[in-house]
């Protein structure tokens, strides 16, 4: 610019002596268009250097005062008194024991409550537990493992009060207790829609940790619908919200203030807190507390299946284009599911009209249909579609038996197998079939997961009824593609995918 104007001073000063006046203001105004010209185009990159990039401005995190203030005195603390003639000293405090091979897993899943150590003399142990009122007459709810086989429950208000409690109803499969106590006009909380829950929503713990009552953790929501080796019947909410032995039965809120949880399990090498926590959604737990309170017990349906997820192997092997549905691997005796006709290796694609992409979902589905209904499911057997009628009955405790002879060894598979013995086969429920898997080497029988003392029942959806047919049926095994294998271990059967390499 400085340039510009020296220039445009020198030349006016030369046309001041020697051109006319308008040459002189012709030659101004061609300087000035000149300078102009230059600075428009410089403008819009000087614009662009000296305009700062927007971004997002930070949201505040959510303030839990007034949830707390609004909720805390509905959060009541729970101890209880067992005689040692009831305890348990056999159980866990994880949780329970599941048939088949051990899980390597199942010791880091804990429930936040645990009995005190009993020491000499004892004649009672002290449990502490959380729970909250949802009911201004007194109605309580909590864990079952909170105030299972108590001899006495005392539940302390937040106005320190202590009144005793009646157990009106216990359910293990969903780990939901209701208790009652006397009053009127007590603080309650309000439900809300756990279905509504999404991952990374802001939510609150409100629970007595190793006793310190009312204590108040935040965090978000990490998944729904979480399946534990402990819930066959509970889509847990899975959280990062610190808690800790003696928040069992707690209540998990939203940022309204509406309770979609309660807090009762904990993944954990050391008993504490370690960043993941489980709630029982409050919508399941609420239908358990209608029948607790009208009934004292929970039913549920029963179909008599045992399933098992389906992997890419056995999706293949049961020609499914992809993994999904529940593979049904054993059938119970006088169950609905053999009046309806169905058959191990059938894969539940639908239930009531409602697909079924994982096993897990199956047995809640079953649970909650009322007993006597006709329902129709949509399965595919041996890769051909099918639909099923059946009529679900009541579900009651079933309790499975614990599971020689000529023995015959197939080098295809690197395995070795032997007839099983009349008494045996009655154990297992299996008058005319199955073998004993008595040794294996390294193999694709080894690489399928198969195990000594195993029983195979059938291999490519043919029946074994002997060691030397099984020989015979391995011979014919496909190379290269996945086959279904389907085998009794300990009181489970499942289904394993055997393959055979590309080259023997």
């Amino acid at each position: 610019m400085a340039i510009a104007l020296n220039d445009l001073a020198a030349r006016g000063s030369a046309l001041k002596t020697a051109a006319p006046l308008e040459e002189i203001r012709v030659a101004l105004i061609r300087s000035c268009r000149r300078w102009l010209n230059v600075c428009l185009l410089a403008m819009p990159l000087s614009c662009v250097a000296a305009t700062p990039a927007r971004t997002a401005e930070p949201q505040p995190l959510p303030d839990f005062r007034k949830l707390v203030k609004q909720n805390e005195a509905a959060v009541v603390n729970i101890s209880s008194t067992q005689a040692p003639s009831k305890q348990n000293t056999n159980r866990k405090p994880g949780l329970p024991d599941l048939p088949g091979k051990e899980n390597p897993y199942l010791e880091f899943f804990k429930r936040f409550f645990q009995d005190r150590p009993e020491l000499p003399g004892d004649r009672q142990s002290n449990s502490l537990g959380s729970g909250f009122v949802i009911s201004a007459d007194g109605y309580i709810l909590t864990n079952a493992h909170v105030a299972q086989d108590a001899d006495k429950i005392i539940v302390r208000l937040s106005d320190q009060r202590e009144r005793p409690a009646k157990v009106i109803g216990v359910d293990d499969l969903t780990d939901v207790a209701v208790l009652k106590i006397e009053g009127d006009n007590l603080p309650t909380v309000k439900i809300g829609d756990s279905d509504a829950l999404e991952v990374g929503e802001w939510v609150l713990a409100i629970g007595s940790p190793f006793g310190l009552e009312h204590t108040a953790t935040q965090g978000i929501v990490s998944a729904v619908g979480r399946n534990l080796p402990s819930g066959t019947y509970v889509p847990f909410i899975q959280s990062d919200v610190a808690v800790n032995p003696g928040s069992s039965g707690g209540p998990l809120f939203n940022l309204r203030g509406e309770v979609v949880g309660i807090n009762s399990q904990i993944y954990s090498s050391t008993g504490g807190y370690m960043g993941l926590s489980f709630a029982i959604p409050i919508k399941l737990a609420i239908q358990v507390v209608e029948q607790l309170k009208a009934t004292g017990e929970v039913t549920r349906g029963w179909l008599g299946v045992l399933l098992q997820a389906v992997n890419n192997d056995l999706a293949e092997a049961f020609k499914l284009d992809r993994p999904r549905g529940a593979l049904v691997a054993q059938i119970l005796p006088d169950s609905p599911a053999i009046s309806a006709g169905f058959k191990p290796g059938d894969v539940i694609l639908r239930y009531g009209g409602e697909p079924v992409e994982d096993s897990s979902q199956l047995p809640r589905m079953i649970g909650v249909t009322p007993v006597g209904k006709t329902v129709a499911m949509s399965i595919l057997r041996n890769g051909e579609p099918l639909e099923i009628k059946a009529t679900i009955a009541r579900l009651e405790t079933v309790e499975d038996p614990v599971t020689t002879m000529d023995e015959h060894s197939e080098p295809r598979l690197s395995i070795t197998v032997a007839d099983l013995s009349n008494e045996q086969r009655r154990t297992i429920g299996a008058e005319e079939q199955g073998v004993l898997v008595t040794a294996l080497e390294e193999g694709p029988a080894a690489n399928a997961g198969l195990y000594p003392d195993d029983i195979i029942l059938q291999i490519n959806h043919n029946a074994v009824k002997s060691a030397t047919q099984f020989v015979e049926l391995a011979k014919e095994l496909p190379k290269g593609r996945a086959v279904p294998l389907l085998v009794k271990r300990e009181v489970e059967s499942l289904y394993l995918a055997v393959r055979l390499p590309e080259k023997e």
